[in-house]
This record gives structure tokens, C-alpha cells and sequence, in this order.
């Protein structure tokens, strides 16, 4: 008797060493499932309108996965793809309204709420992938975010779409002339100035309804990223892409403001945390994306065209118009951020 009471407290008091260890991983660390239960449970809805492959798309995925995983399931992000829930035009106003607590749009869309965010679309201003990153990570990205807040939406990751080109069916575009006479799908209001001042019409759709219009002539030919135009199958209805490298197309992942408020403070330190990973990775991505996506649609049987640097210059003084009004729009923040870019 006196020996089972022995091996009982021995086991008793082994049991309480544990218990107390595992107390003691949880203050400093300890593991991540133990972690997770201290998170609140929520639950986030993600709507995005991009292919489900394309690279911002599979970036913002894993966002979501790695939140859930990190917090024991406890913030769970319900994704909405490829435009299940909202299309890029119902985006922004649905994550103003709170109608969905998050959502990734172009900053082309944004700029008819923040005019700022057509910087992006300036003709011209970043010539490189790493100034794009310098820029959004810095004093420019802060006034960027700041312009955002007030009007009710928290920016949480930069996510680099990459430079945009022309696609169409008439005739390869060597200069600016050959616009001439062109209907032109455009992605917002500054890239319809500019094709405008290169001489065609622009016509304003959501990415989803242009394969049907180039198919059917409704536009000769379309503005986008090489990227969306692989996974949207452009060469199945244009023969034509011009590299010009004239924009490079930003999207915003943007949280409804007064919701994100109210999160607990961990919980928004895990978001902000795993989105300034994904904003990395998917800037990684860009510059890879757009050299393989160019070679594909040539491999395809586009007739591809990259406009020498020499004869960039032609290109950029009959954009020039296009500066004014954005400055026009954005005001003296406008000039600001164009400014700081032209420093650089």
C-alpha cells in the first residue's frame, strides 16, 4: 500500500511539472496551436475579382491560409474568388459600406474615391519594378494609406499587378499614330485619357467582358497586364501586343476601417504581419510573371512588339496631357507624389 502511494505522488507531482512547463512555453512562444487559442474567433470576408491563378491571386490565397493556420483556425478568412461575390466595379463601395469586411481592387478603381491612387496610372513614372517597392514601402505609400483612411478603408498589402500593355486585332502599334481610329477597352478614367491622347477611343469594361468583345468587335484591341491577357486566353481573339511598360497597375488589399478598429490588437498584429510577407512575395512574383506571360502569348502566336528605349520618348510627350489631369483630379497631393517619384 505504502509503495502504490508512492508511485501516485510521484506521478501526481511528474504531472504537475508538465503542466507548469507547458504554462511557461505558452509566455515565451510556445507553439503555434497554443497561440491560436488565445486569438478571438472572427470571421473575415475576402472578395477579389482576378483569375484564381494569376500571381496577386494566389498571394492573397495563402494570406488567408497562413492567418487561419497561425490562429489556430480562430481568424478565419472565408475567400470569394475570381468575382463570386463582387464584380471590380461593386468592390470598392461594398468594403466603404462594410457589405464585405475586405477585398483586392486595382488602384486604377480606387482612384475615383482617393484621386491620388492614379498615380499608378501616370504615364511613365516608375521605368522599374524595385522603385515601385521603394516607393509604396516609404513616405509616398504612407500618404497613400493616409488618403485611404480618411475616407474609411485601411490599406493592408501594395500587391503588384505589373506593368500594363496594348493589345488589338488591326495593326501592330510602333507610335503613338497608330492609335488612330482604334476602340481601345480601357481599366479607368486616367487610361482613357491617355488613349485618348494617342489618338483612340476608349471604352470602359471590367476584365471579365472583354474576351467577348474583342471576339465579337465590339473593341479593336484592350489595355492590360500580359499576365491576365495569358489567363484570359487574349490570343484567341487579338494578334497584336505592343510592350510599352506605360503604367504599373497596383492593387490594394483594403479592409473596411471601423471593422478592422474594432479587432482585437493581436489579431491585427497577425494580419499586418503575414500581409507585409505576402506584399513581398508578390512583388517577387511580378517582374517574373510579366517575362513569362509576354513569351507565352508570342509562343502562341501573338505578333509581340517591344517599343525601343530610344524611341520611348515619342511615347511619353504624347502622354504628357495626361499628367495635367491627374494633377487636375488629385490636387496638391497629386503634385506631391509625383513630385517625390520625379526625385528619384
Amino acid at each position: 500500500m505504502k509503495k502504490w502511494f508512492a508511485m501516485f505522488v510521484v506521478a501526481l507531482m511528474a504531472t504537475m511539472v508538465l503542466s507548469a512547463c507547458g504554462e511557461a512555453d505558452g509566455e515565451t512562444g510556445g507553439s503555434s496551436s497554443a497561440d491560436g487559442d488565445d486569438y478571438e474567433k472572427v470571421t473575415i470576408r475576402l472578395a477579389y475579382n482576378l483569375p484564381q491563378d494569376h500571381h496577386v491571386a494566389v498571394g492573397i490565397e495563402n494570406f488567408a491560409k497562413e492567418i487561419k493556420e497561425k490562429s489556430g483556425g480562430n481568424v478565419n478568412i472565408q475567400v470569394y474568388p475570381a468575382g463570386q461575390l463582387l464584380s471590380d466595379k461593386d468592390m470598392n463601395q461594398s468594403i466603404l459600406s462594410g457589405g464585405v469586411e475586405m477585398g483586392v481592387n486595382s488602384s486604377t478603381l480606387w482612384a475615383s474615391t482617393v484621386p491620388a491612387m492614379g498615380i499608378f496610372d501616370v504615364p511613365y513614372v516608375f521605368n522599374d519594378y524595385s522603385a515601385v517597392g521603394e516607393a509604396v514601402n516609404g513616405e509616398f505609400g504612407d500618404k497613400l494609406r493616409g488618403a485611404m483612411e480618411e475616407k474609411g478603408a485601411k490599406v493592408l498589402m501594395f500587391a503588384d499587378y505589373g506593368y500594363v500593355q496594348f493589345a488589338n486585332n488591326k495593326r501592330q502599334l510602333k507610335s503613338p499614330e497608330d492609335f488612330k481610329g482604334l476602340k481601345i477597352r480601357s481599366i479607368g478614367d486616367l487610361p482613357s485619357e491617355l488613349i485618348q491622347a494617342y489618338g483612340a477611343s476608349p471604352v470602359f469594361m471590367g476584365g471579365g467582358e472583354v474576351y467577348m468583345a474583342l471576339q465579337r468587335n465590339t473593341v479593336d484591341g484592350a489595355t492590360s497586364g500580359t499576365t491576365a491577357m495569358l489567363q484570359r486566353k487574349y490570343e484567341e481573339v487579338t494578334k497584336y501586343l505592343t510592350i510599352n511598360n506605360y503604367a504599373y497597375l497596383e492593387f490594394l488589399l483594403a479592409v473596411n476601417k471601423d471593422f478592422y478598429d474594432k479587432l482585437p490588437e493581436k489579431t491585427q498584429k497577425l494580419i499586418e504581419e503575414v500581409a507585409a510577407d505576402t506584399e513581398k512575395w508578390i512583388r517577387e512574383q511580378a517582374e517574373k510573371e510579366d517575362a513569362e506571360s509576354a513569351k507565352a502569348l508570342e509562343e502562341k502566336g501573338m505578333d509581340v512588339y517591344v517599343v525601343p528605349q530610344e524611341d520611348l520618348e515619342e511615347w511619353i510627350e504624347a502622354a504628357a496631357p495626361v499628367r495635367d489631369v491627374f494633377v487636375k483630379n488629385a490636387g496638391e497631393l497629386g503634385q506631391e507624389l509625383l513630385d517625390m517619384v520625379d526625385k528619384k
